[in-house]
């Protein structure tokens, strides 16, 4: 089965890329864009997606500072 996993700063837990990024928008010409957050997408294949929440808290997330939220996607089509 394929599936994504998410995963992206706490609320309130400081964002220095979203911050980055937020402070450059005005100069490029894009004004009204707040609260940037800068997090990171994982996709991968697996086969018991039972497993996903444990292996999201322990490898690709840190729990501490970090939410997550996985998704499961039709499996990809065969070539």
């Amino acid at each position: 089965m394929r599936a994504r996993v998410l995963v992206r700063p706490k609320q309130g837990i400081l964002d220095p890329q979203g911050v980055a990024v937020e402070r450059a928008l005005p100069a490029l010409g894009f004004e009204g864009v707040s609260d940037v957050r800068i997090g990171r997408l994982v996709e991968l294949e697996i086969d018991d997606p039972a497993q996903l929440e444990a292996i999201s808290s322990s490898l690709l997330a840190n729990p501490l500072v970090e939410d997550f939220e996985i998704e499961l996607l039709e499996d990809a089509p065969s070539a």
